[in-house]
């Protein structure tokens, strides 16, 4: 039994004394996830072009930065080369009428050559703090920093999300994500808001892609292979979690971000305890899917109170 305590002990240990880092990584796939929202939640598309915008983003700067241009204007940049890309996909979807899921698998998949191009033909490079003064790491004698830079970057951006989507076009492009009929009959061009939308959201992707090549200190061509996965379950979770009590626009950006970061430390978790690292995937895959199923379920819950209660009135 005192072997258990332990181990037990010495288990919340090794968890607490890593857990800033899980921290620090979900707060970067945060911004991500606030990407994902602005598609998923606020234009109710689904766009798979993340998974190529992400490594994009990552891409452009490190090949910049290491090129010998400022941080800033780097990550600026990476910001637009994440624009072009939800530019492409919003002209695939409204001019030619391909489906948005479909136009963001092409744009995604044009981007894996895109990224090789950008990167002189290798599938990663490497950018070292020793050499650049980057914004964040995952060093853990500076993971603190890094957590505030995320803070300070990701209220920033949330602030300028909500000043945005309080404007008379941030209104468009919400009103053309809860009825594009509706927004046509009132004089909104909901293709270009749509446009819009896909432009937006993937520029805060390739910024997130940006930092993240920071965080591990290098970029890679498959550093997007499956977030849009991630960003799923960010934006899931926390809706589930805080949803009740996040309502609005600005407070559930912030579930959006606590979703990513619960979502890492559960990562973590399930790891410390000993998941192969070959199943991770698939770990995620079942979260997304429990998660997502999970609204789908109190629905159900709330259906069923609700004949009863019409059953007993009727009686």
């Amino acid at each position: 039994m005192l072997v258990l305590v332990l181990q037990n002990y010495d288990f919340m240990l090794n968890f607490l004394s890593s857990l800033p880092t899980p921290v620090a990584q979900g707060m970067i796939w945060g911004v991500m996830a606030i990407g994902v929202f602005v598609t998923f939640k606020v234009l109710e598309l689904s766009d798979l072009t993340v998974d190529g915008s992400f490594a994009t983003g990552g891409a452009v700067f490190v090949v910049l930065t290491t090129g010998g241009m400022n941080i800033y204007l780097s990550m600026l940049i990476s910001f637009a080369a994440g624009c072009l890309a939800g530019l492409v996909t919003g002209i695939f979807h409204t001019k030619f009428g391909i489906p948005a899921i479909l136009a963001g698998i092409l744009t995604q998949l044009a981007l894996y050559s895109v990224n090789l191009r950008i990167m002189g033909g290798k599938a990663n490079t490497a950018i070292s703090w020793r050499n650049f003064d980057l914004l964040v790491s995952s060093r853990t004698d500076v993971i603190y920093e890094t957590i505030l830079v995320c803070v300070i970057f990701i209220a920033v951006l949330i602030a300028v999300l909500y000043w945005f989507f309080g404007t008379e076009l941030g209104h468009s492009i919400r009103s053309t994500g809860c009825n594009a009929a509706m927004s046509r009959a009132n004089g909104i061009n909901t293709n270009t808001c749509k446009v819009l939308g896909l432009v937006l959201s993937n520029g805060i992707v390739a910024l997130a892609g940006a930092l993240l090549s920071q965080f591990q200190g290098f970029a890679d061509v498959n550093m997007g292979r499956g977030a849009i996965v991630i960003g799923l379950a960010a934006v899931i979770i926390g809706e589930v979690a805080f949803g009740k009590i996040f309502r609005n626009f600005a407070l559930r950006l912030v579930s959006v971000v606590l979703g990513a970061i619960i979502y890492y430390i559960v990562i973590t978790i399930v790891l410390k305890l000993g998941l192969r690292t070959d199943d991770l995937k698939l770990f995620s895959a079942l979260v997304v899917g429990l998660f997502l199923g999970i609204p789908y379920w109190k629905s159900k819950v709330h259906f069923t109170k609700k004949e009863k209660k019409e059953v007993k009135a009727d009686a």
